[in-house]
Order: C-alpha cells, then structure tokens, then sequence
C-alpha cells in the first residue's frame, strides 16, 4: 500500500505541480465505499443548494421575437412580419403593410375616368390587363353601355394570357422559395414571349393600358392570333416538364405537403377567393358563376383542391394554366370581325386620322383627354376572376368626369390578413414557402 502510495505521489508531482506534497491523511479521504451508501454516508444529509430547503427560483419565460423583412418577397415589394418564435416554431404573426403606399384610391378621385385607367397597372403589376377589366366594366355599368363583341372576345383573350403570365411567375417563385432555381429559368422564357405579344398589341410590354372604357385601343395587328396559338400550343409542353421536375419530387413534397392549411369552413369564413379558395375544396370561380364578357361561352372547368395545403395550391394554379390553354384556343376559333370600341365619340375618341381631318373628331378628341367625359351618378361594385382571386372595385359616380369614390377589393390584401392563421405552431422556413402560395404582390395590398 505504501508502494502504491508512494507512486501516487510521484505521479501528482508531475503532472499537477512540482511544489505539492499532499500527506497521507489526504488520501484516506478516497479510501472505502463512495458510490455506494454504507452506514456512515447513509446518515449525511443532502446539501441545501441540491435540496428543497432552498427556494425555487421563478424564471419568465418569453418568446423570442424577430423581424421578418422588410424585405422583397420575390421582389413584390416590401414586407415586414414580426414573428414569435419558440425555438423555430412559429407562435404568432404579425404581418406589417403600407411600405408601398401611393394612395392610388385617393389619386384617382382627382383624375377623370381615362386617366384613372393607368394607375390600375400600377397595382398588381403581374397581371396588369385583369386589373384594368376589371374598372373599365365597372365604368361600363354606370355609363349604361355594350361594347362590341369582338372587344368582349380580346379583353377575354388577354385575360387569360394574364392569368398564364401570373400562373407561370407564381409557381416559380414557389418553386424557387423553396429551393430549386430550374423551373424560373424555364417558366420565365415562356412569360418574355408573352411579354412580347403584350408589347405587339399595346407597344408596352409590362404597363399596357391596352383597355380602355367602351373597349380596348386598338385592333390586333396581323398574324398575332397565328403567334399567340403557336405559344400556347408549345406551352402545354412546358408545363409538362415542370411537372416531371417538381410536382413528384420527394424534397418539394416534403416542404410543402401539409403546410399552411386552411380548412373550406375556415377559408370562406376569412374572405378568401380565387386559387387559396379553391385550393380548400370550394367551387366558386365568378366566370362560371356570375360570368362577364364571353365567359358563358367557353368549355372550361373549375379544378378544386382537397386538402388546402400549400401542394394543393401549386397543383391548382398550374391545373388553371392548362384550362386558360384551353379558352385561348376557343377564342381564336371564335375571334369574330368588327369594331374593337363603341361607336360613341364622346367615351371613346375618333381614330387618328378622322381627328386630323374632321373639326368633329378633332373636339372630342380634345375633350375626352382634357376633360373627360360626364358619368351619370350612381354606385356599382364590379368584380372579376383574377389570377389571385376576386378583384373588385365599388365605384361612386356624382354625375360630373371624375369619380367621386373609388375603393378597390385586392385579393392580396384578404389572404395576407391569413398568414397568422396558417404559419401558427409551424417552422420558420415553412413561413416562406405559405407566403410564395399566397402569391401576392404588394401594389395592391399597400394601394
């Protein structure tokens, strides 16, 4: 034992310090039973600080609160959510507007009803056609005229190469949010060559003010129609590969299956329309139940979801682009001859070279662009099927060239008020991908 003892010591000096000598009564504190009680440590008792003499101290526990932005969603423009966080679950939100005000509604009580056509483009600056559809019926009811059928067949026409051009940016983003790059690429080269047929029709690619109230500018130049059902029979295609990429892939599923539901009862009940409706299994879509233009004279169908999640709604915007595919078509079959405008000088202004040569044309040229034209006093609230759901605009008329009221029902603005709902109790990163289904865009949330 000595030995031992002695070899202890030795090894102590080494490697803890060369000055310390501990005795022998220092190791018989290590000597016997430890781990174990016997009749000597079954009497100790419990030291305080590991015991229930000392007080319990009572901790606040909070959670962790962070911003969320403000930042681009898909550069839609700017959002900032403070979210409440419990480790990376989600246990409130609380989504910011008003970063992109302009007050377009008060702006346009001050303009004449032609002039207030432009800042329509300004909302929803990815389907900018359907946003103008949707004030020039509602000016439409309140002057009390028809346009000519084959303004009706163009406005419907490029409806719903809007809504193609919304679908395709919509589900890229989505796709892109989550983390794959290659549907953008492929989605956004289809989107330039609509761009391109926008720009044929109105010579503007993006901001096109191509309707216009009593009609649209101007007639289809030669040889569109031929180039709009080449794109459109190619782009089934598309959709196909994109599909084939992402709809079955294990990773996408697995991001975006069972995320963000919201429940038929629940999506009614907070106002939602348009995909984010459907996608909760409700069949309302307005061109079938109140149909506008020549809506009632298209096959088409309504797809639904069932689950209400997030893949539900990916899988029914791109269900609606292939049924938009398919009104296309019919309405180049149909597309019938005939003026684009109503035949009333004082809505809508002569042809360019009737103002040069006739004194007639050259004053009601002058009148509609200075000060516009007298709309008899009422109210009316028009809405239409927007790619993002139901668009509508309640328009008061006090009898004089501009309006007196202007309130517009953004789609975007009703399904934000739900992000709460839907990202509650889930992970952060789920947070971007409910945003990317939502599919807004902050023009005409903010206004």
């Amino acid at each position: 034992m000595q030995t031992l003892l002695k070899k202890t010591l030795v090894t102590l000096q080494v490697r803890l310090a060369h000055r310390w000598h501990p005795d022998t009564d220092y190791f018989k504190f290590f000597m016997g039973p430890v781990c174990y009680p016997d009749a000597t440590t079954s009497t100790w008792k419990r030291k305080p600080w590991a015991g229930d003499e000392f007080p319990k101290v009572h901790t606040k526990m909070r959670n962790v609160r962070i911003n969320f932005g403000p930042a681009h969603p898909a550069a839609h423009g700017c959002l900032r959510m403070i979210l409440y966080l419990e480790g990376e679950i989600v246990r409130r939100l609380d989504p910011h507007i008003g970063l992109l005000h302009r007050g377009t509604e008060k702006l346009i009580e001050y303009k004449t009803y032609v002039q207030a056509v432009p800042y329509f483009d300004r909302l929803d600056y990815i389907s900018v056609l359907c946003n103008e559809h949707a004030f020039c019926l509602a000016a439409e009811k309140l002057l009390n005229i028809e346009i000519p059928r084959r303004a009706k067949f163009i406005r419907t026409l490029f409806s719903e190469l809007t809504r193609l051009l919304n679908h395709l940016a919509g589900t890229a983003f989505l796709a892109l949010d989550i983390g794959a790059i290659t549907p953008l690429f492929w989605l956004f080269e289809e989107r330039e060559k609509i761009y391109e047929l926008c720009e044929r029709v109105c010579g503007s690619r993006m901001h096109g003010g191509y309707f216009r109230i009593g009609g649209v500018s101007q007639d289809m130049p030669l040889g569109l129609m031929d180039d709009i059902h080449q794109l459109v029979s190619i782009l089934p295609e598309r959709l196909d590969e994109l599909e084939d990429l992402v709809t079955t892939n294990r990773l996408f599923m697995h991001r975006i299956k069972n995320v963000g539901i919201v429940s038929a009862h629940e999506a009614l009940n907070r106002g939602f329309s348009g995909p984010m409706l459907r996608a909760s299994g409700i069949k309302w879509d307005i061109r079938k139940a109140q149909p506008y233009e020549v809506y009632d004279e298209l096959e088409f169908d309504v797809p639904i979801g069932t689950a209400g999640d997030v893949y539900d709604r990916y899988k029914l915007r791109v269900e609606e682009m292939r049924q938009s595919i398919r009104m296309i078509e019919q309405l180049l079959n149909k597309m019938p001859l005939g003026d684009i405008k109503v035949d009333d000088n004082r809505i809508s202004p002569p042809k360019r070279a009737e103002m040069k040569s006739s004194m007639e044309g050259l004053i009601c040229h002058f009148k509609v662009f200075s000060r516009g034209f007298n709309v008899p006093p009422g109210s009316t609230y028009t809405a239409i099927e927007h790619p993002k759901g139901e668009f509508g605009v309640y328009l008061v008329s006090d009898g004089s060239s501009k309006p007196y009221r202007c309130k517009i029902r953004a789609p975007g603005f009703i399904h934000l008020s739900g992000m709460s709902y839907m990202a509650k109790n889930h992970l952060l990163s789920d947070v971007v991908a409910i945003l990317a289904s939502i599919d807004v865009v902050f023009g005409d949330v903010d206004r």
